[in-house]
Order: structure tokens, then sequence, then C-alpha cells
């Protein structure tokens, strides 16, 4: 019986639910696009956080036992194999669509009063439901949100450090990160800014696929493993304390919530770090280098291409000469809110007011309907 106690709730999960469920999947992936916010943010608010950290605990070592000596049908028996499966259908859907169809990432530099004001209203009205959602908000339950907001206020207060590409601490940096990104209002990307380690972690990803496919494998496997052990022990206890102090913890993670306004404010100064990820070299008559002669990019994207050294320059025939192209992108290190018109704004700043606050209101209307999901 002691043994039962501990394992995680079996899948409830039905087939009638799967559309709300796949839709709610959908939501957590579009939230994880946007710099702090995190899918652990939406699942909270549209009620199934719960439930996905039961599902994470499913895949325990009994499960890996039975899988590799395989024994499918008994490993997936015990995990919350179908929640999963159409939890994360929805959340690569809502990658795939706001990254191919409607690039969100880029609306978040050409028009980011109206995004983050979106995103703002939705977490400042969601507060109010998952307060009015406790079974109890006591003088205890008011000090862990306060703890919570404390905790996540210092978190996107941190500004990048140096660390070591030591396997050690990469492997840590797996740990710290994969926990963030189950946490409400804590940004795992953001985290691994702060320690220097998602460029590292994208570097290593760019040697797969060429002649240092096997270096950058090997470079993956201590933040895998960093990823892999992070998220069974804090999953587990994560678990142990919603069940315990569940009132605390739900307190806790809406001041989480309340921190990450900070960083989700429509009206920001952003600083950004420019990244060369790919280079290549072509003759100045490409018609690619002549496009981008001819019309100088916009450096105001998540990514874009621009000209860099020319080689052969002393060169008089353009046949001779060749020029690196080089894909940028702009990795966002650190945002202070200002309001517009107030002591901290800037005599540059011109903010589009009026979508931030439209924004805001159609974050705040998005609320009903995530109240009626819930219960879905």
């Amino acid at each position: 019986m002691a043994e039962e106690k501990h394992q995680a709730p079996k899948d409830t999960t039905t087939f009638k639910e799967a559309s709300y469920l796949a839709f709610k999947g959908f939501l957590m992936g579009s939230a994880d696009i946007v710099p702090g916010v995190s899918g652990g943010t939406m699942a909270l608010i549209v009620g199934i956080y719960e439930r996905l950290i039961n599902a994470i605990k499913s895949v325990d070592g009994s499960f890996l036992k039975s899988f590799f000596t395989l024994k499918w049908k008994q490993a997936f028996s015990g995990v919350h194999f179908y929640f999963l499966l159409v939890l994360f259908a929805g959340i690569f859907s809502a990658l795939a669509f706001f990254t191919k169809v409607v690039p969100l990432q880029v609306y978040m530099f050409t028009h980011p009063e109206l995004v983050y004001g979106l995103f703002f209203g939705l977490i400042v009205g969601s507060v109010y439901i998952l307060v009015k959602a406790l079974e109890r908000f006591t003088k205890t339950e008011v000090l862990m949100v306060i703890l919570g907001v404390a905790v996540g206020l210092w978190v996107v207060s941190l500004v990048p450090t140096d660390t070591s590409e030591h396997p050690a601490f990469v492997f840590l940096s797996g740990s710290i990160a994969i926990c963030a990104m189950i946490l409400p209002g804590i940004s795992g990307s953001y985290l691994l800014l702060i320690m220097r380690k998602y460029d590292y972690l994208l570097s290593q990803i760019g040697k797969i696929g060429g002649v240092e496919t096997a270096d950058g494998f090997i470079g993956l496997l201590p933040f895998i493993g960093g990823a892999i052990v992070g998220l069974a022990v804090f999953s587990r206890f994560l678990s142990w304390l919603l069940s315990k102090y569940h009132p605390q913890t739900i307190a806790v993670l809406i001041g989480f919530l309340i921190g990450s306004l900070y960083v989700i404010w429509p009206y920001q100064h952003r600083d950004f770090v420019q990244q060369v990820e790919v280079t290549e070299v072509q003759y100045m008559t490409h018609p690619k280098v002549q496009q981008l002669m001819e019309n100088p990019p916009n450096t105001n994207l998540p990514e874009y291409e621009r000209l860099g050294e020319v080689s052969n320059a002393e060169s008089n025939f353009d046949e001779m000469k060749q020029v690196e192209i080089e894909t940028v992108t702009n990795k966002l290190i650190k945002s202070e809110p200002f309001i517009p018109g107030s002591y901290n704004s800037k005599p540059d700043d011109n903010p589009d007011v009026w979508s931030g606050i439209i924004g805001i209101i159609v974050g705040l209307l998005m609320v009903v309907g995530l109240e009626y999901l819930r219960e879905k």
C-alpha cells in the first residue's frame, strides 16, 4: 500500500477532451515563443499544471527498464502516454504555426507593445482566476505569493555572467533550465542566457549535420543528461509539494506569475546582443549580394542577413571580389519597463501606446475564454 501511495495518478485523458487538451497544448506552445512567458505559465492558467507534472512523473525508472528490455506494452501501460501525445501535438503545432505561418517572433520586434500587451493582460486576468480557484487564501498564502513575487523579480533582474563550459557545469545548466521551463513565470531560455549557455547550446546543435556532428552530440550529452535528471527529480519534488501543501504551492506559483509581469509589461527598454549564426561567402556579382547592397537589411528583426568582410577588395573587377553574407540573430539579454511620458522614459522613446492598451484589453477579454477552458 505504501508503494501505491507514491505512484503517479493514472492517466484519465479521454477521447472526448482530446480537442480541448490539444488546444491547451497549442496555447502552451505559443507562450513558449515569447521571452519571459513559459509553457508552465499557460499550463497553470488553463488548469492542467498538476496533470502535466504527474504525466512527467509517470516516466520513471520502471518505464525505462521495461522500454529498454523491449517490454513496450508494459512500459507504456503506466505512462500518461495519451495525455502527453495530445498535449505535445498541440505544443508542436503552435511552434510550427507561430514560426512558419504567423511569425510571432517577428511581431515581437515589429509590434512589441501589442504582443506583450496581450500576454500582460492575459496573465493579470489569470492571476485573479487562480486566486479565486484556491481552496483557501489565508495570511500564509499571502506570504507565499509575496515570496513568489520576490523570487520571480530576482530571477528576471539577473544579468548574464561568464561561466565555465566544463561538462559538470553544462550538466547543471541543463538541470536548472529544464526546471525553469516547467515553472510558471520563469523562462528556461532566459536562465540559459543568464548562465551564458544559450550560445553554447546553439553552437553544439549547429555542429550536427556537418563534419563536426560527433563533437556536437558529445557537447550536448551533459546538457541532455542534466535536463533528464533535473526533470525527473524536480517533477517529483513539485508533485510532493502539490500533494502536501497545495494552496501554498499554488500561491508561490501565482507569485512567480506576478513577478514575470515585470518583463512582459508592453513598454520596455530592451537590450539585445547580436550573434552571427551562419556565414557564407559569395562573389560580389551574386544576386543575393546585389540585393543586400541595394536594400540594406532591417535590423529590427529576430534574424536578418547582412554583408560582412570583403575578400580581394583591391581588385578592380567585382567578379574577382568575394564578400561574407552573415546571418545575424538578435537575442534579448535585458529589459527594463517604463511608463510612457514618465521619469524613466528616454527622449528617443516612441512606443505605440495604443497598441499596448489594446493588447492588454484583448488579453483580459481572452481570460473569459480561458476560464471556460479550465473546466474542460
